[in-house]
């Protein structure tokens, strides 16, 4: 089993098209590589902090890191099923019951999709006005992840949307292969007796 296999959720596959599945891939690299290197610039600021030479832009780059991490996670997150997302409520039913349910909880993640896209947006506009210190860089690079990630998190919406209507969202799910768990051994072994 390749990396990708192991990164692209397999999971409700009948709501996914294989041509976002490179995307996820993308996604899900970007993200570890966004969280190694928030963890990375935490215990560097740390560090030079506790031996009194502390680094001012470390905490540019934390915070760059972070939001970029949190947002872009949003996103593939919502491809997987993983956010945004009411499962109790609508794996309890079957049938148009399910399929209403469905439909509804992504028209909902699809007006969150338009909010963060749209206000996003505005706010990146007036984040050129507004500077991080030391760098003097406008606060709208950090503005910029929030669009990013509604438009992503509104594909990903519309995937599950139409592949759901056209295949239903009613599916069995098979087993992980790779989720076994064995019997644990209950018993206590017998102890002589003195």
């Amino acid at each position: 089993m390749s990396i990708a296999d192991k990164l692209v959720l397999q999971r409700q596959r009948h709501l996914k098209w294989r041509a976002f599945d490179r995307l996820e891939l993308a996604l899900m690299i970007l993200c570890g590589v966004l969280c190694f290197g928030f963890s990375l610039s935490v215990m560097f600021d740390i560090v030079t902090r506790t031996i009194g030479h502390p680094w001012l832009w470390l905490q540019e780059v934390t915070s760059t890191l972070f939001i970029y991490a949190i947002f872009i996670g949003a996103a593939v997150a919502t491809r997987r099923n993983d956010h945004l997302y009411l499962t109790a409520i609508s794996e309890s039913m079957h049938g148009t019951p399910r399929l209403i349910v469905e439909i509804l909880i992504r028209i909902v993640v699809l007006g969150v999709a338009f909010c963060l896209i749209w206000f996003g947006y505005i706010n990146y506009l007036r984040g050129f006005g507004s500077f991080r210190l030391p760098s003097g860089t406008p606060i709208a690079s950090l503005y910029a992840a929030i669009p990013f990630s509604g438009v992503l998190v509104g594909l990903f919406t519309i995937e599950q949307l139409v592949n759901g209507i056209r295949h239903g969202f009613d599916h069995r799910e098979p087993p992980d292969e790779g989720l076994s768990i064995s019997p644990v051994e209950t018993a206590l072994p017998a102890r002589p007796r003195p």
